[in-house]
């Protein structure tokens, strides 16, 4: 597992999306990305964090923010939450694990006692060169944009 740092290049991603699409990181060089990490699909945090995204999606694109988000789940699974939630943005389905790897977001949780592996709720901002600006590892679901747009004003 990597330690990604602030100032360190984006580890490289090739993923489909909701609609079957191979998208990679480099495909928007020249734009600032918002990839945000989160465990699952039609989870009620996973849906509250998903939805601030769509609720504040114009203000982000006036920003020349794209937001792309990376669960574990099928591409299927992504193509009904974002029907279901009417999200405009892109899901990557990282079902082999290696983009939650290569960022250093798959790790040890604990819930109830259980110990189990899984996405820690991970935020990254990446600038039109592809640097890593700013990571957050405690997320705000429900303000979960406006933890950004404060980070650049």
């Amino acid at each position: 597992m990597s330690t990604l740092a602030i100032g360190d290049k984006a580890p490289a991603i090739t993923a489909k999306n909701q609609n079957g699409d191979t998208l990679h990181l480099s495909d928007f060089l020249g734009k600032k990305v918002i990839l945000y990490f989160y465990p699952k699909d039609n989870t009620p945090g996973c849906t509250t964090e998903a939805c601030n995204f769509r609720d504040n999606y114009q203000s982000l694109l006036k920003h020349d923010f794209e937001v792309l988000g990376v669960s574990i789940d099928s591409e299927q699974s992504h193509l009904k939450f974002i029907s279901k939630h009417e999200l405009p943005f892109n899901l990557l389905a990282d079902e082999d694990q290696k983009i939650v790897n290569d960022y250093g977001v798959w790790v040890e949780k604990n819930m109830y006692g259980k110990k189990y592996m899984g996405t820690a709720r991970t935020t990254f901002v990446i600038d039109e060169e592809g640097t890593i600006q700013h990571i957050i590892k405690k997320v705000d679901n429900k303000n979960a944009a406006q933890q950004i747009l404060e980070l650049v004003k």
